[in-house]
């Protein structure tokens, strides 16, 4: 029996099973370390506002536009969306959890439908305080926010001295346009009328 021991001794099982399970620790330590990469990526959340800029008048209705698209995570139902702007002032939550939290106002709230990524905000009569600019911001499942590029939004009033002065240069115009043709016309009938007249003259002579 020492002559088999010597051709199979332990020391060189030893170091092929050794080898073997290096090589299965090898084919199997990617596989186990994939899905701990790959976790965060479902929610790779893009939020996206539009426009950058709105111009509004006093009394006019104000939607502004915000969109969440993931595509590794198409279920955006569990999210918690809040809004916010900021002013001269400070920053003023308007809404969390897509529900309005100001006080005794309905003018400001979410529309669209979350499940299809639209969260878009609506603010009805407009006033010049509604100016600033407006945050989108999306609380993820596993804590991480998410904020748009804002929406800067400037109110105009509805009776501002450049409405006035728009109003009073369009009517001088259309005088102005007016007064012009007329002198033109009349420029041009002058020498027709002078013949005219001198015929008549001639006429009552004969």
């Amino acid at each position: 029996s020492c002559p088999l021991l010597s051709l199979f001794p332990g020391t060189d099982v030893g170091v092929t099973g050794g080898g073997a399970n290096k090589e299965n620790a090898a084919a199997v330590t990617p596989v186990t370390a994939q899905p701990l990469l790959l976790t965060p990526e479902p929610w790779n959340l893009l939020v996206t506002q539009t426009p950058a800029k709105e111009k509004a008048k006093e009394g006019e209705t104000v939607v502004l536009n915000c969109h969440l698209n993931s595509p590794q995570h198409p279920s955006l139902t569990d999210l918690m969306v809040k809004w916010y702007k900021e002013d001269e002032k400070g920053q003023m939550d308007l809404l969390e959890k897509s529900v309005t939290i100001l006080p005794n106002n309905s003018r400001i709230f979410m529309s669209g439908d979350l499940s299809q990524g639209d969260v878009s905000l609506i603010i009805l009569n407009v006033t010049t305080n509604d100016h600033g600019i407006y945050f989108c911001e999306v609380t993820l499942p596993d804590g991480k926010v998410v904020t748009g590029d804002g929406t800067k939004l400037r109110i105009r009033r509805a009776l501002g001295l450049f409405g006035i002065e728009e109003s009073i240069g369009t009517i001088i115009g259309v005088v102005a346009a007016g007064i012009g043709s007329t002198v033109v016309l009349i420029v041009v009938l002058t020498p027709q009328l002078r013949k005219c007249i001198l015929c008549m003259r001639q006429e009552s002579r004969q």
